[in-house]
């Protein structure tokens, strides 16, 4: 009998990366729910080669284009989930990866409707773990995180207590300005900072990871998804990107898991539970190229060239404060590329919002439902934009 599966951000990075893994077997798979934003042409094919139940359009203007052309077809298409959530039924897997706060309410309503998620969208966990754990509980869904970073956290500990854990290590590329001159910074262009050197990503995450707030993010989303204090978790760069976590033991040993830089790994052993033959899903290159363990090297993160990390600080502030930091982020990632900031104004427009006079009124709230996650991320939103304007 088939596996049933769903694809939140089927058109992104890890929606095309496991498109692929299930097409590989896809007598093993049917697809049920495929839901994507704005990239008409990728959402055709996908509605062609892979004839989802449902496809799931965000776009209005992509939605009715979409419509049109395949009036005629099986695949029934939508713009919501509000109409559905009712008539949904349960998926075998349901890969979360919709980019942004966008994909905390499709997360909550596919992970009711799951057997198991695999969730990496960290935005989600980051702003509504609670809810998402909550509703995993309640429909016995199992999660499991498949950023490499947090994947390799919990291999790395699922034979372990948490109590022996002194430190966890997440592990930083340092992007493309690892060697820049800290002089040029304020004159870099978008198109240099989604010049990822080692993984092929979507712009946001690519700029995210030039200014180090992806790492601050899943710092967050470590602590919350392995119940672990930020003082027992530390950031380092490590240029090969081959090491994506190092666990440190309380008896003195450290482990870490090592793979090549593709979200294939992670994701194939997620879905397949390790039963996988690794080289059924990588490219040509990729099976071919050799890995020399003498080559690896790590540093401390330097504060001057990435500012941001000095937020670590204020995280645990109040109980909303990674809330309004995810959102104020993605409102400077969406102005830097559209080239209306600086890149090197990230970190003190992140301050000014949190030393906005209005911060803690909404920084001490503790959403109970999304409209209230929702309510605190629109605060945010729209203080940084009084920022910027003024």
């Amino acid at each position: 009998m088939k596996k049933i599966i769903s694809i939140l951000g089927s058109t992104g990075s890890i929606g095309v990366h496991s498109l692929k893994i299930f097409n590989s077997k896809k007598k093993f798979f049917k697809f049920y729910v495929l839901a994507a934003d704005k990239n008409y042409q990728l959402i055709c094919k996908q509605i062609k080669e892979f004839k989802p139940q449902i496809f799931i359009i965000n776009n209005n203007k992509v939605f009715e284009k979409v419509k049109k052309k395949f009036k005629n077809n099986k695949v029934q298409i939508f713009n919501t989930f509000n109409y559905q959530k009712k008539l949904l039924r349960k998926s075998d897997i349901t890969i979360a990866a919709i980019p942004g706060i966008a994909g905390l309410e499709p997360t909550i309503t596919l992970t009711k409707k799951s057997k198991k998620i695999l969730i990496a969208n960290k935005e989600s966990v980051i702003c509504g773990w609670d809810l998402i754990k909550k509703a995993a509980l309640k429909n016995k869904t199992k999660i499991i995180p498949i950023d490499s970073e947090h994947f390799s956290i919990m291999r790395l500990i699922e034979s372990h207590k948490m109590t022996e854990v002194r430190k966890i290590f997440l592990t930083a590329s340092g992007g493309p300005f690892l060697r820049y001159k800290l002089s040029k910074f304020k004159s870099i262009k978008p198109y240099q900072a989604i010049r990822h050197p080692k993984w092929k990503m979507g712009k946001k995450i690519s700029v995210d990871s030039a200014t180090l707030m992806n790492k601050l993010l899943e710092l967050i989303e470590a602590q919350k998804i392995f119940s672990i204090s930020a003082e027992k978790i530390d950031i380092v760069i490590h240029p090969q990107s081959l090491i994506h976590a190092i666990v440190e033991f309380k008896n003195g040993l450290y482990k870490f898991i090592y793979h090549k830089t593709t979200m294939s790994i992670p994701l194939a052993n997620a879905i397949f539970e390790n039963d996988v033959f690794i080289n059924d899903f990588l490219k040509p290159e990729l099976n071919n190229k050799k890995i020399f363990f003498e080559n690896l090297n790590f540093q401390q993160v330097n504060k001057k060239r990435y500012p941001i990390i000095n937020l670590k600080s204020r995280i645990n502030e109040y109980y909303s404060t990674p809330i309004i930091i995810n959102a104020v982020n993605e409102i400077l990632v969406d102005q830097f590329l559209k080239k209306k900031i600086p890149f090197n104004s990230f970190y003190s427009y992140i301050l000014r919002v949190l030393n906005d006079r209005n911060y803690k009124k909404y920084a001490i709230k503790v959403p109970k439902n999304i409209n209230q996650v929702f309510a605190i991320d629109e605060w945010s939103r729209n203080t940084v934009y009084k920022k910027i304007r003024n």
